[in-house]
């Protein structure tokens, strides 16, 4: 059996100005904040250690009031501007022709992963989709990769798999887990440190297959 775990936001799709239009107006109605650009926040998304409430809100502590008015906000936004990453619906289709097990473990709440990837139709093709609000841990924590590898009764010993994303915590997740590692620089980060780098989703064909 071989099992690839997609990272979502900046590996399968853009998300990114959604996000930061549901940021912006967190920022405008509770704090009288000026917009930040997309740029800013996926660099923030993407750092290994960040306060994102100080990054985005300047506030020490994420305030439930403000989590409440950004997920209300991006529970609508969210499937407004998305797109797919080009080739990356035909690797999944590939994949899975080719009995590939594949499943989805993000950082974002598993109530927009599910919308965002049946708005996209893809995400008949996964068959465990797994966020943040599902552990007790997100990654770099291995527990989602754990939870995906558990519903496959995955066997180290006789199976192969591997973690696909786009951010640091994704390969340290993988490493966690014992599992293998592909860095993808077509999203959020044009450049990976890690051992597999792969500049297309076409690809992980070569690599899985």
């Amino acid at each position: 059996m071989k099992v690839v775990i997609f990272d979502m936001d900046g590996t399968l799709l853009d998300s990114k100005k959604d996000i930061t239009a549901s940021v912006n107006y967190v920022r405008e109605m509770h704090y009288n904040l000026p917009p930040l650009s997309e740029e800013f926040i996926v660099e923030a998304i993407n750092m290994e250690v960040r306060n994102l409430s100080m990054l985005f809100y300047e506030t020490e502590v994420y305030h439930p009031k403000d989590r409440e008015l950004f997920e209300s906000h991006y529970e609508l936004e969210c499937v407004k501007n998305v797109y797919l990453y080009e080739e990356v619906q035909e690797t999944l289709k590939k994949l899975v022709e080719s009995d590939v097990k594949i499943s989805v473990a993000t950082n974002a709440p598993s109530q927009f992963a599910l919308r965002m990837l049946e708005h996209l139709k893809v995400k008949s093709l996964f068959d465990v989709i797994v966020g943040a609000d599902m552990v007790s841990a997100s990654k770099p924590s291995p527990e989602m990769l754990h939870y995906v590898l558990n519903h496959y009764r995955y066997d180290a010993k006789s199976h192969k798999a591997w973690m696909v994303g786009d951010n640091s915590k994704d390969i340290l997740s993988a490493a966690s887990a014992q599992i293998e590692s592909i860095f993808a620089t077509w999203g959020f980060s044009p450049k990976g440190n890690a051992k597999v780098v792969i500049k297309k989703p076409s690809e992980i064909l070569d690599i899985v297959l």
